[in-house]
């Protein structure tokens, strides 16, 4: 008898933890989503106030915006949150995504050494400030397909230069934060977001400035967009889209333009529709 007893006592509290562990499991949703809001330190200012409004948990994985909008068309992310607004509209376009919306922006400028080798300070165009760097110093990309390393073969399209195979040009396929590292360490030039530079500048200990900014070229788009249940049955749509809801909410909006670096200088400004 006892026996039977400690039996259905197992079972039962088997169930319970079996149930808890799907809930739980249904309380988060994993984010795919750019190594910039993850290095700047956005998410982790923004996601506790999220997690505590609704319970849901977020798992960031962040990497490059085009592996990222990868991540969401093969289903191993519920939600993204990326950078690169063509190659995102192409990807709901395709059906991959639903519901993208305009989150907020900030702005991306050129770095590099304090003597300014290639001297391009002052320079108006990126364009041409690009055409100055090429051939007389050296040149830092990302190579990875992120909505950075987009916005930069853009730049080197209209300036009608090939930098690929140049000795001048180094790929290194690599985050945002450790691509400014590289160009540090190689006394070179490279193309950064406002909000990675202004968050890392300082505990990096780079020795490098910001030589080229203002330009409307540079202005960098941030969206949000669930991935389609259509595509992918498991995916957390319901879960996906109060993240979508919020971050373009005003509770959401009010989160993210709060966010400031330690100086108190605004990293992203949200301009959901």
């Amino acid at each position: 008898m006892k026996r039977i007893i400690v039996g259905l006592v197992l079972l039962v509290v088997c169930a319970v933890l079996l149930r808890t562990s799907v809930a739980l499991a249904a309380s988060e949703i994993i984010c795919s989503s750019t190594t910039s809001t993850e290095n700047s330190g956005l998410f982790k200012h923004i996601l506790p106030l999220f997690e505590k409004k609704t319970g849901i948990k977020v798992k960031v994985v962040a990497r490059g915006t085009g592996a990222a909008i990868e991540m969401g068309k093969r289903g191993d992310a519920d939600v993204a949150f990326v950078h690169a607004k063509e190659q995102e509209l192409k990807a709901v376009q395709e059906g991959f995504f639903v519901n993208r919306h305009d989150v907020m922006y900030n702005d991306f400028v050129i770095i590099g050494p304090q003597d300014d080798p290639a001297k391009i300070k002052g320079i108006k165009s990126t364009v041409e400030a690009f055409k100055k760097i090429s051939g007389s110093a050296q040149f830092v990309s990302r190579g990875d397909n992120s909505g950075t390393h987009t916005k930069e073969l853009s730049i080197w399209k209209k300036a009608a230069i090939e930098p690929k195979g140049q000795k001048w040009y180094l790929e290194v396929g690599q985050g945002m934060e450790k691509t400014q590292r590289v160009a540090n360490e190689k006394r070179a030039y490279t193309l950064t977001d406002r909000g990675t530079w202004l968050a890392t500048k300082d505990k990096d200990k780079l020795e490098m400035v910001v030589v080229h900014e203002g330009d409307p070229t540079l202005f960098n788009q941030y969206g949000v967009m669930a991935v389609n249940p259509e595509k992918h049955k498991h995916v957390k749509y319901k879960e996906a889209m109060e993240f979508v809801n919020w971050m373009i909410s005003k509770e959401g909006q009010q989160a993210i333009a709060s966010f400031k670096d330690p100086f108190g200088n605004q990293l992203f400004y949200p301009n959901a529709k």
